[in-house]
């Protein structure tokens, strides 16, 4: 069996989602303080406009795909989930986890129909660095994650954002994994 025929396949936190939400989102995001994470959003203007801007071209997406928490190469600098620098601008540092995730949804041609997001939105770990985040750091940023599932179906890449947040597990692309990542998502997707 896979993990997609698990009855919790869908996550509905209830309610619709809100088009105008999204400034509002971040505007929270940033002034949130989550545990000991840096939090790439407070001192940047130009990742809250990205964000909100992601955020507005994604509000009626149908899937949440929802991983751990913002690496150093990816959301730490580009300020979206699952997504580096490089892969918007050409330049940057790129992220093997982000080009592995945009590549299997460019291949399954649903880009536009995932919206990508993190439990712990904010980076745990240092400019060189990633760390897990805590277990505090993980309900402080639940919220978010929670908000954005509303009235979408939720896919957990990992097992920290399958605690956390619930829906159908699919296995994290690092350390190995991109293929089962790959495959997974493919066959929850069917």
């Amino acid at each position: 069996m896979t993990h997609c025929e698990r009855e919790n396949d869908l996550v509905r936190v209830g309610g619709e989602v809100d088009d105008d939400s999204d400034a509002t989102l971040v505007r929270r995001l940033a002034g949130a303080t989550i545990g000991g994470t840096f939090n790439q959003y407070a001192a940047s203007p130009r990742l809250r406009a990205r964000l909100e801007r992601y955020l507005a071209a994604r509000v009626h997406a149908p899937l949440l795909l929802v991983g751990e928490a913002a690496g150093y190469r990816g959301a730490r600098v580009s300020g979206i989930p699952f997504t580096s620098e490089r892969q918007l601008t050409g330049t940057g540092p790129a992220e093997a986890t982000a080009t592995i995730v945009r590549g299997a949804l460019r291949q399954l041609e649903i880009e536009a129909e995932v919206l990508l997001w993190n439990v712990v939105p904010t980076h745990p770990g240092t400019v060189t660095s990633n760390r897990a985040p805590t277990r505090d750091e993980v309900e402080a940023g639940l919220r978010f994650a929670q908000e954005l599932a509303r009235g979408r179906r939720v896919l957990a890449v990992g097992r920290v954002a399958e605690r956390a947040l619930g829906g159908t597990y699919i296995r994290h692309p690092s350390h190995g994994g991109a293929h089962a990542f790959r495959e997974t998502l493919r066959t929850c997707l069917s």
